[in-house]
């Protein structure tokens, strides 16, 4: 497995922008898929979006679209999550995922490696 830690995540208003950031060591992190997920308060963790190991296949979830981007720097092992216009509904502890690589839609057992997530609030 490789090891992930994420970091970047805090109180920001609504409108505002934040970029999390996920560094990895361990095994070989440019072959494999990075995905950022997002667990809220009472609700399961979901998948935000998803990157492949080359940075040119990505994956967004429709409420996220737009307004979020997803990015990785192979050559410095970490990846992120640009996150612009957020709202109150994107409130929630963000984990960095990555794996082998996904099917269709992306999903939590196509990743085997996490990290210990990151607080994102945005206030109204």
């Amino acid at each position: 497995q490789v090891q992930l830690v994420e970091s970047g995540g805090r109180l920001v208003q609504a409108g505002g922008s934040l970029r999390l950031s996920c560094a990895a060591s361990g095994r070989d992190f440019s072959s494999l898929t990075v995905a950022w997920f997002r667990q809220a308060p009472g609700k399961e963790r979901d998948l935000v979006a998803a990157i492949a190991w080359n940075g040119y296949t990505v994956y967004y979830v429709d409420s996220v679209r737009g307004r979020f981007t997803i990015g990785r720097d192979n050559a410095e092992n970490t990846a992120w999550l640009q996150m612009d216009n957020l709202k109150p509904e994107d409130t929630a502890v963000y984990y960095c995922a990555a794996g082998a690589g996904w099917g269709g839609r992306p999903a939590m057992n196509d990743f085997d490696s996490w990290g210990q997530g990151t607080q994102v609030t945005v206030s109204s």
